[in-house]
């Protein structure tokens, strides 16, 4: 009976991580990221230039161009992976959602910078110290993490340059700039809570 019991307080334990840190991917996104034209990288990134092109929701993209890569996870990394990836793709689609009419604190870009790319290193770390992804390009930095000495914030860093050389064609390169600064910090940030939470779980 016990030896039952710890496995699904893990799973548990786990899922309201993987929640959490999709929940704060969102929140950095929809308060602090979109509103003021800024993007995060990667899937991401692509799902918010392509939203704002288009005027199709945000969740639709996020959940349609990550496709490919879920495939890849699961030939490469394995179905855990998947299920937990698809877990807080849901999560972060429906918290994007219901943020969206949530009142902007601030319309400085530099602030909005700063916060959403730190909520958003946050959020991401922690669903990949829980076993998962919340973007395409985070399963190509686990997997290249993997077979070169690069952190997965620096991998994915590198992979988004030209995200944010596009983005520079559609906002300006004013906010392209300040996307570089949210990656900047957001890629920190991811390397310091999977560093920091090495010996949990």
């Amino acid at each position: 009976m016990e030896r039952n019991q710890f496995p699904i307080l893990k799973l548990i334990v786990r899922s309201l991580l993987v929640t959490l840190g999709a929940l704060l991917v969102s929140f950095g996104l929809e308060i602090f990221l979109v509103p003021n034209n800024i993007i995060d990288g990667g899937i991401v990134g692509i799902s918010i230039i392509m939203s704002y092109l288009t005027g199709i929701k945000l969740e639709l993209f996020l959940l349609i161009l990550n496709v490919p890569f879920l495939y890849l996870g699961y030939r490469q990394i394995g179905k855990k992976f998947v299920v937990t990836t698809l877990f807080g793709l849901s999560v972060l689609s429906l918290g994007t959602l219901f943020l969206l009419n949530v009142p902007v604190p601030t319309e400085n870009p530099l602030l909005a910078s700063i916060f959403g790319g730190a909520f958003l290193g946050v959020g991401v770390g922690m669903v990949i110290r829980s076993g998962g992804s919340l973007d395409g390009t985070e399963i190509l930095g686990i997997l290249l993490n993997r077979k070169t000495p690069f952190s997965v914030g620096k991998v994915v860093l590198f992979i988004n340059v030209f995200i944010f050389f596009s983005a520079g064609f559609v906002f300006g390169w004013d906010r392209a700039m300040y996307s570089l600064i949210t990656y900047f910090i957001a890629s920190k940030m991811i390397d310091f809570t999977i560093e920091g939470f090495k010996t949990s779980f």
